[in-house]
């Protein structure tokens, strides 16, 4: 069950994110991009579930209503996208329920691939999904921000919290230490001279190193209770 489970949830979040381009996003309202995406949301699902075609146009199919719900009906807020991504995966959690024989579709999963699953999904909530939930934390503080390169502050929050991340799985969270005050110190010039935009740099800093450092050590909990951890020979 738990590699079906990590398999399903990697391949939602590796649709919705990665795969899902900036043309899909803005252009959701369109029937071709949603089409587009709901595609690849059949595609990894029915990779995940090893060919089940059933449960995988379930899946697809309350994909796309949740899509649907928040693309016409849902502000834009953190909320409703927290809430879309819960519904997503009370869809998943569903599914297992309603069909417990998919938790037999990974006989021969070793523990080595149950934990880079549990990686690449933890990963991509700590990165990819930590963007947007930034983003619309961040909304309604826009003014306070300064100028800088096109997209510059999204690749930066990314960097930053693949780099937690990745601290955390290693076993050196002291080194976070170390790197918030590299981006203090980077960031100091550009912020001293106005308040509104120190004040912006560091709730939005604070924010992104609190998300990764949830999902981390909520990576790791999960690694440790279901004992997928690999070893070293």
């Amino acid at each position: 069950m738990l590699t079906t489970a990590l398999a399903l949830v990697l391949a939602h979040l590796l649709a919705d994110y990665p795969l899902q381009t900036n043309w899909i996003v803005t252009n959701k309202r369109r029937p071709e991009a949603m089409a587009i995406h709901i595609a690849i949301v059949f595609v990894l699902t029915f990779i995940a579930l090893r060919g089940t075609l059933l449960p995988t146009l379930a899946i697809v199919g309350i994909h796309l209503g949740i899509d649907l719900i928040k693309t016409y009906l849902a502000p834009e807020k953190l909320w409703t996208y927290l809430g879309d991504q819960l519904a997503h995966l009370a869809t998943i959690a569903g599914a297992l329920w309603f069909w417990p024989e998919l938790g037999l579709l990974w006989p021969s999963a070793t523990p080595i691939i149950q934990y880079s699953l549990a990686f690449g999904c933890g990963i991509l909530v700590s990165v990819w999904a930590g963007g947007p939930a930034i983003g619309y934390l961040m909304q309604d503080f826009q003014d306070a921000r300064g100028d800088g390169l096109p997209e510059a502050g999204r690749m930066i929050g990314m960097l930053e919290r693949a780099l937690v991340f990745l601290m955390v799985l290693a076993g050196q969270p002291a080194g976070i230490g170390f790197l918030i005050a590299a981006k203090s110190v980077l960031r100091f010039d550009m912020a001293a001279g106005n308040q509104k935009t120190a004040e912006y740099v560091i709730i939005g800093t604070l924010a992104s190193f609190g998300w990764a450092l949830v999902v981390s050590y909520g990576t790791m909990t999960l690694i440790t209770i279901t004992g997928i951890a690999p070893t070293l020979p």
